[in-house]
């Protein structure tokens, strides 16, 4: 059975306990843009945890605080700070000379750090993921920065050196393309804001940035920390409805770059809302339903574990989670009857308490969705295999194992970023090949197997339908140094700490012709470093 606590059971009796996290409600009735943190009197939109708590009139979801609801005219005029920080690629930041441009991040990296526990917190508080990961997330994040400063220094580098190609001098590098708008996804409201806002910034953009629905509040404890590290305008908040906001910025036709994490059905609306479609660059990570494959001669124990983790993680609420396992006929009561045993012996309980893993969702409406997918799948031959299984308490919903999955469930096609996990039996292993090439996604898969020869025979046809092919290993996105992406529905461009830093660029070069007063000309913007584009300058 679930483990919770049986004296105070799953959610606290009082808000005493979280005095210890030094909680207050935060009243955020301000904003950073153009450089300055501006006082909002307009209409803010309450924030609320995932977490209840229980009083005389019974149990109410816990008030986190406030932040600013923006109009779509209101939303402009951010957006025109960004613009005028651009100011058509003339600005302070665009022009800056890259090792000025990262002597702010590294400053700005410093102001992060002394905020850990402050955005910790937030992340427990506001999205529900237990302290290990919060931990983790921010930590992954201040290591990403890190990465990227010298991955820029390297790509620096590598195009500090004049070319000659027939007769013709030039100095290739990478150039920013203008105003990004950065959108977060709730799941990781740092690190995936940080894996689109950084390399943008880093790159000489500016930027709008929205954060994520739920976990808003996680980026409040950074503003001062924008504020004090980029010139004015290089980074502005938005807050707000998105089919009031995002859509009064996307039809200015003033974005050059939207980067976007979420579904592809949202993508492609916000995409459609830019009168130049052509000139809009897209850096978007989107839908999947990454597949494991256990093969008959798997070890299970390696398998089980890493598909309880792919699977259950965050509970199971990561675009790179295990959202179907299809599990060889041969194994298959073996594998479960391991993994429903594991899956059992998770702790629900609240994010602070030590070895939680299952805690409550974030989304509203979600419950309510994951139990429709569950008597979907009952009323079609599925089983819940596990004991707790499908159980559901206000913003808690229990992992659940279902078996046999079909094709005439929705739970085989959709993805249903929660904690259920649909076990599919095949004897074929043309089966779960199929079921990956006709799917709309195409992100991950992993493979559980010792027999190399069989291991061979699927990485062929698997990596042309999905980008990242995992054996014995749950589906993931790091090492962040790797590339992520995806095909189909379910990514457009790369992100990577190096990729990214080309997505949110454009190779652009000056070029001459070669004679004596070309290359005097030359000699003289280098030797008195007249420019900050034309450089040999090399960076260490």
């Amino acid at each position: 059975m679930i483990q919770t606590n049986r004296n105070t059971g799953l959610f606290p009796q009082n808000a005493e306990i979280l005095g210890t996290l030094g909680f207050s409600p935060l009243e955020q009735n301000y904003y950073l843009s153009g450089g300055e943190i501006h006082t909002w009197n307009g209409p803010s939109q309450e924030v609320h945890s995932p977490i209840y708590l229980f009083d005389e009139s019974g149990n109410h979801k816990l008030r986190l605080g406030s932040v600013p609801v923006f109009s779509g005219d209101h939303a402009l005029t951010i957006l025109q700070d960004a613009v005028n920080a651009w100011n058509l690629g003339r600005g302070e930041w665009p022009v800056m000379r890259v090792r000025d441009r990262i002597k702010a991040v590294e400053h700005f990296l410093e102001l992060y750090k002394i905020q850990r526990e402050q955005v910790v917190k937030w992340l427990m508080l506001e999205i529900g993921k237990n302290r290990s990961e919060s931990e983790q997330e921010f930590d992954r994040t201040s290591d990403y920065i890190s990465d990227t400063i010298e991955a820029v220094k390297q790509l620096d580098r590598d195009s500090s050196n004049l070319e000659l190609n027939s007769g013709i001098y030039a100095q290739i590098r990478r150039g920013p393309l203008g105003v990004v708008l950065c959108m977060a996804p709730y799941n990781y409201p740092l690190n995936e804001s940080f894996a689109t806002l950084l390399p943008a910034i880093i790159m000489g953009n500016t930027v709008v940035f929205k954060p994520a629905k739920h976990g808003i509040l996680v980026m409040e404890p950074l503003l001062k920390a924008f504020q004090e590290a980029f010139p004015p305008g290089v980074v502005n908040f938005v807050y707000g409805e998105g089919k009031e906001v995002v859509k009064a910025i996307m039809e200015s036709g003033k974005v050059d770059v939207l980067a976007f994490i979420g579904a592809s059905a949202t993508a492609n609306q916000i995409k459609k809302l830019h009168p130049k479609p052509n000139r809009l660059r897209s850096v978007l990570g989107l839908d999947a339903k990454n597949p494991a494959i256990i093969l008959q001669d798997a070890d299970l124990d390696v398998a089980v574990n890493e598909c309880l983790i792919g699977a259950l993680a965050f509970n199971g609420q990561r675009c790179t989670a295990l959202k179907i396992l299809f599990v060889h006929e041969s194994v298959l009561q073996d594998f479960m009857q391991r993994f429903c045993l594991k899956v059992e012996q998770l702790k629900a309980g609240m994010p602070w308490d030590e070895h939680v893993t299952v805690t409550p969702l974030p989304e509203p409406g979600k419950p309510e969705y994951l139990h429709g997918l569950i008597e979907d799948a009952l009323s079609k031959g599925a089983a819940v295999q596990n004991e707790g299984g499908g159980l559901q308490y206000l913003s808690f919903v229990f992992p659940t194992v279902l078996y046999p999955v079909n094709k005439s469930m929705r739970i085989y096609h959709e993805e249903q970023f929660g904690p259920i996990v649909p076990i599919v039996p095949f004897s074929e292993i043309n089966d779960p090949v199929h079921y990956v090439t006709e799917s709309n996604f195409g992100q991950q898969v992993s493979i559980f197997s010792n027999n190399a020869a069989q291991i061979a025979e699927l990485i062929d046809p698997l990596v042309n339908q999905v980008c990242r092919v995992n054996i014995n290993t749950k589906c993931q996105r790091g090492p962040d140094m790797y590339p992520f992406n995806g095909r189909k529905d379910s990514a457009e461009g790369t992100l990577s700490v190096s990729d990214a830093l080309r997505v949110f660029s454009i190779r652009t070069m000056v070029a001459t012709r070669d004679n004596n007063g070309n290359r005097e000309i030359f000699n003289q913007i280098l030797e008195n470093r007249m420019s900050n584009f034309l450089s040999d300058q090399f960076l260490l």
